[in-house]
């Protein structure tokens, strides 16, 4: 995934959006993958007793309200601790620490055990870095402004002649190449923030964003004066967001055990639901 996009603090929408966070810290399950020492001695922790976790230098509604991961409060935040009591981690023994996106993501030594802030699970950042098995997979939305060339298209075919732009490299550009296949070549932008500013000043007719981040851009507004055109099609473009870990880290295979246990149990459909479903019900499907 992209990086996340700037928002403001949204207090208005955090409040009308407030859910109160389920059961999720504690340290009493488990740990998964059957570890039978203690979490603080097993080998590849930063800190011996601790499980570090990292996310962005601003963390963003609706994965960690009010920049508070510690909270618990927001989807990503809320995962970090699930995956924090599979581990067989207290709440207390959760330590946070800052990254931004790029620097998690490039080779060489970590200060986290385990960063989180949307991270998509693609075979060449797998040179670099461990992932996880899947904790979420997002959609992608077309996000435009109001009275715009995107006012009243329903369908894929109108966007097609549309000007729409996209962070490069990100699932976004690739499903917008993919699914809407565009006559006029797609307008990619080094951020989404970037892109964003194209949008405002008329540069271009529509961005692609994941949806979450499209309703929340909307609805907070961030983006002023604009509305989610509709929900695109994944196009054979997987937008999976993995936990990231350092390269061969000893703790890759026991957090994907976690994940997939809290996958199985119903524990991620039910944060999904918590923190995210209000975020994306509405949205119209592009066919």
């Amino acid at each position: 995934m992209p990086r996340p996009i700037l928002r403001t603090a949204l207090a208005a929408t955090a409040a009308a959006l407030a859910l109160v966070l389920a059961g999720c810290a504690g340290g009493t399950s488990t740990p998964a993958g059957g570890a039978s020492d203690s979490a603080g001695t097993d080998v590849g922790y930063i800190t011996p007793g601790k499980l570090t976790f990292a996310t962005g230098e601003t963390a963003y509604e609706p994965y960690v309200y009010g920049d508070d991961p510690a909270s618990g409060k927001g989807f990503e935040a809320a995962v970090a601790y699930a995956v924090a009591d599979q581990l067989g981690f207290a709440k207390d023994d959760v330590v946070w620490v800052r990254t931004s996106f790029e620097s998690a993501i490039a080779p060489g030594p970590k200060n986290f055990d385990i960063n989180i802030q949307q991270y998509t699970i693609t075979d060449e950042r797998k040179q670099a870095v461990d992932f996880s098995t899947p904790y979420y997979e997002a959609s992608q939305s077309v996000v435009a402004i109001k009275g715009g060339k995107a006012q009243g298209i329903t369908d894929i075919a109108g966007l097609k002649g549309l000007a729409i732009g996209a962070m490069t490299g990100s699932t976004s550009a690739a499903t917008l190449e993919k699914a809407i296949a565009p006559t006029t070549a797609p307008s990619l932008y080094n951020s989404n923030e970037d892109a964003v500013a194209a949008l405002k000043a008329g540069q271009i007719d529509a961005i692609v964003l994941d949806t979450p981040t499209a309703y929340v851009a909307v609805n907070a507004p961030y983006i002023d004066n604009s509305f989610v055109v509709g929900e695109l099609p994944a196009a054979g473009v997987p937008d999976q967001w993995g936990l990231l870990l350092a390269k061969d880290s000893p703790l890759t295979a026991k957090v994907s055990a976690a994940v997939d246990a809290l996958r199985q149990n119903g524990t991620l459909d039910e944060l999904k639901k918590q923190w995210l479903s209000v975020l994306t019900e509405g949205v119209p499907q592009l066919k």
